[in-house]
């Protein structure tokens, strides 16, 4: 251990002496909803530099192949298979920050949106590793965009919530409801598995069970589909056989879809 000219230990912190040894900064970058277009400009420019990226297992092709100089490293999770620890992806970006100058975390969506960050960012901050976020569009937009109606519209929805009803385990109970009543608009994330818990809960806390619902799958894909039904009949969502990502959007917004609910639509042989 050595001291500055000023008389303080130039390791006194775990903090400090970390730095000591990182070379690299890592990015957290949203690439957008699924379609490689709608990825931003700054998105594709960190990727072309990057040297590593761990990205989630959703991730367009076209947009990895943004990054051909780098080494490709899928880290992503999936409801109902095998997932990489989060501490274990914390990890391996302080390593990689310490060997590579551009270190990409390449995240579904909006990195700030369920996307666990923060637990990224403060294992980042621990290590001394510098960071930047790259912000993406995430999936409640593309599917607004998709069935080409707005969260908000004068007289009718003045608020939106996102939310998501699930929980990991050891946390503590959501009240992910309490914002979806809050909100004139709703859109749950990964909820499609718990579509009974979600009708049956809201209906229980006073939403009408007549509420307008659609379910998007695959957003700004060409695969997106649309399920248009009441929140009564949620529960028949698994009887569609969703595959993709898929999005739950509830509120009055959503009686201007011209379907009669319920309805399948197939959005992207629809736009062909």
């Amino acid at each position: 251990m050595t001291a500055n000219e000023s008389g303080i230990d130039e390791f006194s912190s775990p903090d400090t002496m970390t730095t000591k040894h990182v070379r690299g900064r890592v990015y957290l970058v949203g690439a957008g909803p699924g379609a490689p277009d709608l990825i931003t400009l700054r998105a594709a420019e960190v990727l072309k530099r990057a040297d590593i990226v761990f990205h989630d297992a959703l991730v367009h092709s076209e947009v990895l192949a943004l990054a051909s100089c780098a080494d490709r490293i899928a880290v992503g999770k999936r409801c109902g298979r095998f997932a990489t620890a989060q501490q274990f992806i914390n990890k391996r970006l302080v390593d990689a920050a310490r060997k590579h100058q551009v270190v990409v975390r390449l995240k579904g969506g909006d990195p700030m949106l369920f996307g666990r960050a923060q637990e990224e960012i403060a294992a980042l901050r621990a290590a001394g590793v510098e960071y930047e976020i790259v912000p993406g569009v995430t999936a409640a937009l593309a599917a607004s965009a998709e069935l080409g109606v707005s969260l908000t519209q004068r007289g009718v929805a003045r608020s939106v919530a996102f939310v998501t009803a699930r929980v990991g385990a050891g946390e503590r109970a959501s009240a992910w409801a309490d914002a979806a009543l809050q909100a004139d608009t709703a859109v749950i994330y990964m909820g499609v598995g718990q579509a009974q818990e979600i009708a049956s809960t809201l209906i229980a806390r006073g939403m009408g069970p007549d509420m307008p619902v659609a379910i998007v799958e695959n957003a700004s894909l060409p695969s997106a589909r649309c399920v248009t039904l009441c929140l009564a009949e949620l529960p028949l969502a698994a009887a569609h056989g969703f595959t993709g990502p898929a999005l739950i959007m509830v509120g009055a917004a959503l009686a201007v879809l011209p379907d009669v609910f319920p309805a399948t639509v197939s959005l992207g042989a629809a736009a062909a």
